[in-house]
């Protein structure tokens, strides 16, 4: 770690060398670094890793220029617990949001942060989400005394001197702080091969635009472009300037005439965003592309339409359940420059974890030790990750690092329903869909066996995300589609997930998924027909594309039917959901409601 030598500062951009001077006080680092973005660097902080033993390399011949990293045991997920939005008033916060007092969290935080980085490197990360330059982007700079924070952020944003020329001398950019929390406080200190502290804080400054992370070196709180800067710092700097950041993937997808259409996708975890995201349609002709699998920013373009960018240059998935058959285009993405975290090592040299193939008979598991598939535990830890650049999947779209980004026409929402929600269903209204998009959910394993268990709401699919109160969340919604009006892209809802009485799932699902897409695809166009229910249009009859699906008349039936007790049955549960936001739910949502109410009759 200690080789690297410091490279000269590429910038006279005096916030940022104040910001870096600060850090530096602060944190007492033996050096040092800019980073300066190059594939050289990128090298360098590999072999750091490796020759901490926080990391190894996978073998050459199965995963070139590939390393395994293994964290510590007690550093392997988001802290949601330990997430606080430190906006001026609590109230901005909201009730869905850890909120502590600014200056109360900064006092703590300097404490801590007091020498935090002696005997260490100090890396200065600067960063663009989005493609540089580009109207939509936004500019980040970080410090971290972590090489595996700064390896992922070169696959993740785009890093280095670059960023600094585009933004000259502007003051506007997000300034990240981030340390394990493990200083080398004197030569004789041992340093560990996963550096962490107990405690752990990630504290965002929405008004300020800062991110305070200190005690984890795991990605989601350590790589502060993703979750930190890309959704909760930028959907209040959204609010403020009239966009949108949002939790959704982003798919071209192309007709056999060549017409295309961009569509943008909101599901909570493990309702299938990155196999829709890699989708390959089962229906002759047509082509479905990744622009992103995970975050989305959206912009009013001079034609008064939202145009979007994946403000992210790589993926940081999990592994587990990701195989051939789950997800055939991220496998492909995954042969080589790969960062994998805590999954298995087979004694080929290989990464493995459950669901990607048949086990292995032997292999080291994330916590280093033998295992076999007799072990009676998983090999992998289930939020096991890859950390891959988006450029390696086989069907990236060519426009996926436009600066212009790309036309939105249709927003998905989606949750892991076994009953109530149809397979497909299109809003009457941008406001209607803003009303759908507020009470997703997804049912608890209460639900497995088909009966309505236990929801989880989570809105927009923005729930652990937004950085402000969503009361206001959903205001800034509703206003964003006055400001556009007849040009806003269409919103559907979508479940793939519906079940028949005996519990078993009624759609296969995956690549057939397309199916839906295609009858979204003509929606946009009005090409395609629909039936007006209280809920929403359904495909009419014979409009959604089955040819060659093996599926009974009976199962699509029970697929599109709208079950009015159903949804009767949740609205109790809705306006207990609404109630959680008090003065601040917006009135079009209570109208919504209540017009749903009213249409059930």
């Amino acid at each position: 770690m200690n080789a690297m030598p410091p490279l000269e500062v590429k910038t006279t951009n005096p916030a940022v060398l104040a910001f870096v001077e600060d850090s530096r006080a602060l944190f007492k680092p033996e050096r040092v670094r800019w980073c300066n973005g190059s594939k050289w660097e990128y090298q360098e902080l590999l072999k750091s890793l490796v020759d901490a033993g926080t990391a190894q390399w996978l073998n050459p011949a199965r995963r070139p220029n590939s390393i395994l990293v293994r964290s510590d045991p007690a550093d392997v997920a988001r802290v949601e617990d330990q997430t606080f939005i430190c906006s001026l008033s609590k109230e901005d916060a909201g009730p869905t949001n850890n909120w502590a007092d600014p200056a109360e969290m900064k006092a703590t935080l300097t404490q801590l942060y007091d020498g935090a980085m002696a005997g260490r490197t100090m890396y200065v990360v600067p960063y663009s989400m989005g493609p540089i330059g580009s109207p939509i982007a936004g500019i980040g700079v970080m410090v971290t005394d972590s090489a595996y924070a700064v390896a992922n952020m070169h696959i993740m944003t785009r890093v280095g001197d670059k960023v600094l020329e585009a933004l000259g001398q502007s003051p506007d950019f997000v300034r990240g702080r981030h340390t394990v929390g493990y200083p080398l406080s004197t030569p004789s200190t041992a340093d560990v091969p996963w550096p962490c502290d107990k405690t752990k804080y990630i504290s965002h400054f929405p008004e300020t635009r800062e991110i305070w992370s200190y005690g984890s070196g795991y990605g989601g709180n350590a790589l502060l472009g993703k979750k930190c800067h890309a959704l909760r710092i930028a959907s209040v700097k959204a609010r403020d300037e009239g966009w949108m950041a949002e939790h959704m993937l982003i798919l071209k997808l192309t007709n056999p005439e060549g017409r295309v259409k961009y569509i943008a996708a909101a599901f909570p975890s493990a309702c299938g965003k990155t196999n829709l995201a890699m989708l390959v349609p089962t229906i002759p002709g047509w082509k479905a592309e990744t622009i992103g699998d995970d975050i989305c920013w959206m912009k009013f373009g001079a034609d008064g339409r939202l145009y979007a960018i994946n403000p992210e240059t790589g993926f940081f998935g999990v592994a587990p359940g990701t195989s051939n058959e789950s997800n055939l285009n991220a496998m492909k993405t995954l042969g080589a420059n790969i960062i994998y975290s805590n999954v298995a090592l087979t004694d080929d040299g290989d990464v493995w974890w459950e669901g990607m193939s048949e086990p292995p008979a032997h292999a080291i598991d994330w916590m280093r030790r033998s295992w076999t598939p007799a072990s009676g535990r998983p090999a992998a830890h289930p939020n096991a990750r890859f950390t891959a650049p988006a450029a390696q999947c086989p069907v990236i779209a060519k426009e996926w690092d436009d600066p212009a980004g790309v036309p939105i026409d249709a927003i998905l929402f989606g949750g892991r329903r076994a009953s109530v929600v149809p397979l497909v269903s299109e809003a009457l209204s941008w406001r209607h869909g803003t009303f759908l998009g507020s009470i997703m959910a997804s049912e608890k394993t209460a639900a497995a066996a088909g009966k309505v268990g236990d929801l989880r709401r989570d809105p927009m699919a923005m729930l652990p995300f937004c950085g402000y109160h969503m009361g206001d969340y959903f205001q800034h919604w509703i206003n964003i589609g006055e400001n556009g009006g007849g040009r806003m892209p269409k919103i559907f809802y979508v479940n793939w997930f519906r079940k028949s009485p005996e519990g078993k799932f009624l759609w296969p699902g995956y690549a057939e998924n397309s199916r839906v897409l295609k009858w979204i695809f003509e929606r946009c166009d009005d090409a395609a027909q629909a039936v007006e229910t209280p809920i929403g249009r359904l495909p009419a009859d014979g409009a959604l594309d089955v040819a060659g699906l093996n599926i009974s008349s009976e199962a699509l039936s029970e697929l599109l039917r709208v079950d009015g007790d159903g949804w009767k049955a949740e609205l109790p549960s809705i306006r207990e959901h609404f109630a959680t936001f008090g003065a601040k739910l917006p009135a079009g949502l209570s109208e919504e409601l209540a017009a749903l109410e009213q249409r059930l009759g």
